[in-house]
């Protein structure tokens, strides 16, 4: 490329040459005498360019300012100042442009984070099944940089049309943790979840099964056809347990003979769980396979039995029973601890709960154990004074 000093001005622009059709170039180059560093290139149409050229970190570099006469001779001497400005501090004038070329999609950044927080994150199953049902086909092709404040919002709040407020509220987490981590990672320079309340949950509204409904189950279990599958929902209901607490367990953590049940990586941390006789019995009558899972999944027994929602339906339609979820099972096992007298602290240590706030739900529960157990006193004073009366009417 040809490269020639001329001082910039309209005159000497509009009077440049367009670069020589034989020319082994695609374009001439000018230097300005007046601003180092900024050049004008012509090619074979006499189209003219302004750029900067710099070096940065030994490296040079080019920085495409705008074609003449669309940008003026003192608008690209006023950028390439600039850009100076920032090369004196140490920085690089496109250092943003180079950010943002590099940013990824949504989608690609989803995949990026899945794969470090299945490292350590348990519930990384339940954000990858987030991400593929809703949040890529919604932020997919987003560039991660691109993603608001009020884009978040409006998601938020369209979520609430369809879902709980609660699973609303997860997908908020979710994408505030990427952005997190992003953040963190120099992907993006804030994290546009910050300030977006979450919605009001109703996590007092429980569904607990009553002791009828508790034996139409049992012979709706009984009946059905998948036994991995039932034996899972009945271990749910007989220890309270958490779904996937179930659903992972393994022989080797399981000891009958002290009716113990060893949880490695439950969701608040390891902890022992009482295996109560009849949960015993029901890990008794398993036939074991090759397997070391307790319920072990039907086409890969190396895999645990993914989700028994299917047979859970199924069998809730042979019993007759409505509107409840397989966690409700834990919620039944702690409703018959309360109602039976056992103490909140009690259940909080039997359920592996880390706060006593989170047991603390089931606490109108005690109020009608105790309002039973003072209605007996009042029962008993009553039947005294009726006898008194008795006595005195003879």
């Amino acid at each position: 490329m040809t490269t020639r000093k001329i001082r910039f001005t309209n005159r000497a622009l509009d009077a440049l040459p367009a670069c020589p059709a034989e020319s082994a170039s695609k374009a001439d180059e000018y230097t300005d005498t007046e601003m180092p560093g900024l050049k004008a290139t012509v090619n074979k149409n006499r189209q003219i360019v302004m750029y900067h050229r710099y070096t940065v970190n030994s490296v040079k570099r080019a920085e495409r300012i705008g074609a003449y006469p669309g940008i003026s001779i003192a608008e690209a001497r006023q950028k390439v100042q600039e850009n100076r400005a920032i090369l004196d501090r140490g920085g690089d004038p496109q250092e943003d442009r180079d950010r943002a070329k590099a940013m990824p999609t949504f989608a690609e950044y989803a995949q990026e984070f899945l794969d470090f927080v299945r490292q350590y994150k348990k519930s990384a199953d339940s954000d990858a099944s987030k991400l593929k049902i809703y949040l890529k086909p919604h932020f997919g092709a987003r560039r991660l940089c691109d993603i608001t404040l009020r884009d978040i919002q409006t998601y938020h709040a369209k979520m609430t049309k369809t879902l709980a407020p609660s699973t609303a509220n997860r997908h908020l987490a979710l994408l505030s943790k990427m952005f997190s981590l992003a953040l963190q990672w120099d992907r993006v320079t804030k994290n546009p979840c910050i300030g977006i309340k979450k919605f009001k949950e109703d996590n007092q509204t429980q569904r607990f099964l009553n002791e009828a409904e508790i034996g139409r189950l049992f012979q709706a279990l009984d009946a059905d056809y998948n036994k991995v599958a039932t034996n899972a929902l009945k271990l749910l209901l007989l220890t309270g347990c958490r779904r996937e607490e179930v659903l992972q367990a393994k022989w080797e953590d399981i000891s009958l003979e002290t009716g113990t049940w060893f949880l490695p990586n439950g969701k608040t941390g390891s902890r022992y769980v009482q295996v109560n006789g009849a949960a015993k019995a029901l890990l008794e009558s398993i036939v074991r396979i090759d397997s070391p899972y307790v319920f072990p999944g039907r086409d890969s027994p190396d895999k645990p039995l993914n989700n028994p929602r299917k047979c859970f339906t199924r069998v809730l339609k042979a019993a007759g029973i409505e509107h409840i979820r397989i966690h409700d099972l834990r919620h039944s096992h702690a409703s018959i601890l309360v109602n039976q007298g056992v103490s909140l602290f009690m259940v909080q240590k039997i359920l592996g709960h880390s706060s006593p706030k989170t047991t603390q739900r089931y606490a109108h529960l005690s109020d009608s154990t105790l309002r039973a157990a003072s209605e007996t006193v009042s029962a008993a004073i009553g039947q005294a004074v009726k006898a008194a009366a008795a006595v005195q009417a003879d």
